[in-house]
């Protein structure tokens, strides 16, 4: 009974920390500027802007891939710092113990 309380518990931790995590990356924005079109995106991958100036479909994907990709560099920074190499493997599950 007590090791479902506990585990119920380390669960709600783990998903606040995750909560956390995501409204800090959802505060950053990065902006990219490919072919004439400007991306904003958060670190969390929502978009902010897209200003296409009359620009072509393909140098729009190719801008939003660029942005995307600049994002997701600058969160998996940011989130190595936030959490730390243990707290990410307590959120993926490793850490050791045998079940």
């Amino acid at each position: 009974m007590f090791d479902k309380l506990q585990q119920l518990k380390e669960l709600k931790k783990m998903r606040d920390e995750a909560m956390r995590i995501q409204k800090a990356l959802d505060e950053e924005i990065v902006e990219v500027e490919k072919h004439g079109v400007r991306v904003r995106v958060t670190l969390a991958q929502r978009f902010v802007e897209i200003a296409t100036n009359g620009k072509s479909e393909s140098d729009i994907v190719d801008a939003v891939n660029e942005a995307v990709k600049e994002s997701q560099k600058q969160a998996a920074k940011k989130m190595q710092g936030m959490v730390g190499m243990e707290g990410l493997k307590g959120m993926l599950g490793g850490g050791g113990g045998s079940s």
